[in-house]
C-alpha cells in the first residue's frame, strides 16, 4: 500500500510539476493552455504550484506521498470558494500563465462555481498522479484518508471531473454524477458528489 502524507510548502514546486505532467492531456487543462502553447508545461506547473500554495496548503488537506508521486488537494466544508484576496494575490500570475485564456477561463470558473453543491461537502480540488505512476494505488492511496473522514462524520464529498473516462473511476469510490455542464467554447465537466458511506 502506497504511504501518503500531508503536503507542505518545501513540495510545492516539485508538486506542481508532477501535476502539470499528470494533467497535460487534460481537456479543460488543453482548453485553457492549449497544446503548443509557448513554455506550456512551465506554465503549468506555475499555474498548479501558485494554486497548491495559495488554496489548498492553508487549510491542511493537501495530500501526497513520501516520493512526491501525486496529489490529492482537498478543501473542508465551508471553505471552497475562493477568497477575494486570493483572486488579487493570484490575478497577475494566472494573467501571465494563462494570458489570452484569461477572461473564458475566469468565465468557465464562475460558471462552474454556479453549480457548486450547498450541502457541507469535502472539495477535491485536484487529484493528479504522475503518469509513471499511474494505475498503481497511488490516486486510491491519496484520497483515502479525507473520504475516511467523510465517511467517520457523515459529510459529503464532491469533485468536477474533466475527463469522461475518469467519471467511472470516481464512481469505484461511491461519487455519481449531479450534473454535466459545458465550459464557455470547452469541453464538458462532471460534476460528481459522493454521499457518506
Amino acid at each position: 500500500m502506497t504511504a501518503v502524507r500531508k503536503a507542505t510548502y518545501a513540495d510545492v514546486e516539485k508538486l506542481g510539476a508532477v501535476l502539470a505532467r499528470a494533467f497535460e492531456d487534460d481537456p479543460v487543462i488543453e482548453w485553457l493552455v492549449p497544446p503548443g502553447a509557448p513554455r506550456r508545461m512551465d506554465r503549468l506547473g506555475r499555474m498548479f504550484a501558485l494554486t497548491l500554495r495559495v488554496r489548498y496548503l492553508g487549510h491542511d488537506e493537501a495530500w501526497t506521498t513520501s516520493d512526491l508521486a501525486g496529489a490529492a488537494l482537498w478543501t473542508p466544508p465551508g471553505a471552497w470558494k475562493l477568497t477575494l484576496g486570493q483572486i488579487l494575490r493570484t490575478s497577475p500570475a494566472m494573467a501571465s500563465i494563462l494570458r489570452s485564456r484569461l477572461p473564458l477561463g475566469l468565465q468557465g470558473l464562475s460558471l462552474v462555481d454556479r453549480h457548486h453543491p450547498h450541502e457541507p461537502h469535502y472539495y477535491l480540488g485536484v487529484l493528479g498522479t504522475d503518469p509513471s505512476r499511474q494505475r498503481g494505488g497511488v490516486g486510491t492511496a491519496l484520497i483515502e484518508p479525507v473520504l475516511t473522514r467523510c465517511d467517520e462524520h457523515g459529510i459529503g464529498a464532491y469533485l468536477e471531473s474533466s475527463k469522461p473516462e475518469n467519471v467511472p473511476y470516481y464512481g469505484r469510490f461511491g461519487f455519481e454524477v449531479r450534473e454535466e455542464v459545458t465550459l464557455p467554447k470547452g469541453p464538458p465537466t462532471w460534476l460528481m458528489w459522493r454521499n457518506p458511506r
